[in-house]
């Protein structure tokens, strides 16, 4: 009586090869369903998207700057209106204070120096924010 074994190796291997050509014949058939994409022009990125088909008519290349400035100027100058004729008022020596023996120049000079010293340094980032062109356009 000679038993006749079955090889399950056989069976896996075809069937496993089975599987593998199913799966190719659909991955062609769908390869073979979406036609090649030729590509009729040469497409240059210059920008992003956002920005690329805005069109303007530059004119806040010109009230941006003025508008800086102007406000610059405010910047320095309100609060030198308030304190020049504070500290002129304290150097007359006919002012009421001189008279009482109160002398408030120090205090008029001093809160010149700051006012004159802040507005600086808030211009300085205003002009290096918005009115130096180059530092707009670096390339990295």
């Amino acid at each position: 009586m000679d038993d006749k074994t079955v090889s399950t190796q056989a069976s896996t291997e075809a069937g496993g090869n089975a599987r593998v050509a199913a799966s190719e014949n659909r991955q062609a058939a769908v390869h073979s369903a979406v036609p090649p994409v030729q590509a009729t022009e040469q497409k240059k990125a210059y920008g992003t998207a956002k920005t690329e088909d805005l069109r303007d008519s530059g004119l806040w290349r010109i009230i941006l700057p003025i508008v800086v400035i102007a406000f610059c100027v405010i910047l320095f100058a309100v609060p030198l209106m308030i304190l020049v004729p504070l500290l002129a008022t304290s150097l007359d020596p006919q002012s009421a204070a001189r008279l009482a023996g109160i002398n408030l120049s120090w205090i008029w000079i001093t809160l010149v120096v700051v006012a004159v010293g802040t507005a600086s340094v808030i211009v300085w980032g205003l002009v290096k924010v918005f009115l130096t062109q180059p530092g707009n356009y670096h390339k990295i």
